[in-house]
């Protein structure tokens, strides 16, 4: 009696398995918004996907920030809105795993080759009867599929919001550097003008002329590469957005800031990514996943497929017979050896997998945080140490040069030299936040600790070549 009670239960499972589309979506939009504190959104052309648009809009309006960045593209990126079908497709298969075969009709007809006989005919029906006590295990196997299947669109998600994060410092970065060779071009150009007077009133000569007007043109050309350079990373940024058309003319205002005033200790980030990274946790599914399917194969290897049926014979000198059918495979040949042997082979390739990425997940984040901590110090002792005295150089080259100690040439290298300390502590702070990015993504989350107010220039002046000596 519990046998047909179980038996009916799961035909009646079976016969009300459904697709729910939204199902995966929801788990992922939670475990990124735990992580990052954004939502994912999976775009199926509903009404409700039109509001979606239009606070997108909304988002863009606005001065671009770091974190709109990453909601515009966890909503609107192409790539991952197509990552987020695979859900779609592995929850496909966990429902195709809840389904049994359909039965099989069969039909005989014996038809006489003597103007005397008379037509046989037979009818049977069948159902495989193993499945039916394996499905179970079928579908835990399936589901936990499914569950490692989310795990790896939420990473994907995260990695495409730690790419959001790095493009955003990039154009932050190249906005500030061609801000810089703008100012400097500035300077030089009125340098040149004022050059030009005195070789006309014959206070310079000739090659102080030309060394003005020759710096001049190489900053003009700096800028134009640094022009360049932020509309690419723009276009960088933009891709990662999913952006086209009028929703590309966004803009940044903020600058880039300085580092947060702690950083968190080595031995919390190890701990952290090996417990939350989603990657893992889903390598840690598929190998259960793995065994689960081995299990399954083992209890079966010599069973077979079992069909359980009736058959109706009717025969024209005797009466109609209605009685039970029963098929089974004999495992002779084929006792899943091989299926069994290739599951044993995933699953040890399935912990091989998760120790390596454990492994390399502690010394990933290791990497990451001694990058940090070396581009923190190194954008310290800039702004602390080199900055002010570059600054310092060209005040004492200024002050010489009018006092006709030292030619054009030295002054010229110092301002150089006070340029070039000044773009590679803005290089610096950008690499900083990129390596912090990377550093977010190893351990599966954001890091604590606020960003400090923006670094500026010790003077907001250009510099310049006419006596003034400002500097930036």
């Amino acid at each position: 009696m519990r046998l047909v009670i179980t038996t009916g239960a799961l035909l009646f499972a079976s016969g009300c398995a459904t697709v729910q589309k939204e199902r995966g979506h929801t788990e992922v939009a939670a475990l990124v918004e735990e992580r990052i504190g954004r939502k994912t959104r999976w775009n199926q052309g509903t009404p409700e996907d039109a509001q979606v648009e239009h606070h997108l809009d909304e988002l863009l309006k606005g001065p671009l920030t770091s974190d709109r960045a990453v909601e515009v593209a966890l909503l609107n990126n192409p790539a991952l809105q197509s990552t987020y079908e695979d859900l779609g497709v592995s929850q496909a298969d966990l429902v195709q795993a809840g389904l049994l075969t359909n039965p099989s009709l069969g039909i005989g007809l014996g038809i006489p080759l003597t103007r005397d006989g008379e037509m046989e005919t037979e009818f049977s029906l069948v159902q495989g009867f193993l499945e039916l006590f394996t499905m179970p295990l079928r579908k835990k196997v399936a589901r936990e599929q499914f569950d490692a299947e989310t795990l790896r669109v939420a990473h994907e998600a995260l990695r495409v919001a730690a790419d959001v994060r790095k493009a955003y410092r990039e154009v932050q970065a190249r906005q500030q550097l061609v801000e810089l060779r703008g100012m400097v071009l500035v300077a030089a150009d009125a340098a040149a003008e004022l050059a030009t007077l005195q070789y006309g009133q014959g206070n310079i000569n000739d090659l102080a002329l030309v060394t003005e007007k020759a710096f001049a043109e190489e900053t003009r050309l700096d800028l134009a590469r640094e022009e360049l350079a932020l509309v690419e990373e723009r276009e960088h940024l933009n891709q990662l957005m999913g952006l086209w058309g009028a929703r590309t003319g966004w803009r940044i205002e903020e600058k880039l800031p300085a580092p947060p005033t702690e950083e968190v200790s080595l031995e919390k980030l190890e701990s952290r990514a090996v417990k939350q990274r989603l990657d893992i946790d889903a390598a840690r599914k598929q190998v259960s996943a793995l065994w689960n399917a081995l299990e399954l194969a083992r209890s079966t290897r010599y069973i077979g497929r079992v069909d359980v049926g009736a058959s109706l014979h009717g025969d024209p000198d005797g009466p109609k017979l209605l009685g039970p059918s029963l098929s089974v495979d004999l495992p002779i040949f084929d006792q899943r050896q091989a299926l069994i042997a290739r599951l044993e082979a995933q699953h040890r390739q399935g912990e091989r997998r998760l120790a390596e990425l454990s492994i390399n997940a502690r010394s990933e984040v290791r990497a990451a945080r001694a990058r940090v901590m070396t581009l923190r110090g190194v954008a310290e002792r800039y702004q602390r140490g080199i900055l002010p005295l570059r600054e310092q150089v060209v005040e004492q080259s200024q002050l010489q040069y009018n006092a006709m100690q030292i030619g054009l040439y030295v002054l010229l290298e110092a301002k150089r030299e006070q340029i070039g300390a000044y773009r590679t502590y803005i290089e610096t702070i950008r690499d900083y936040w990129m390596a912090r990015a990377d550093l977010e993504q190893l351990v599966g989350g954001q890091l604590p600790g606020a960003p400090s107010a923006p670094p500026t220039p010790a003077k907001g002046h250009p510099p310049s070549h006419d006596g003034h000596g400002a500097t930036p």
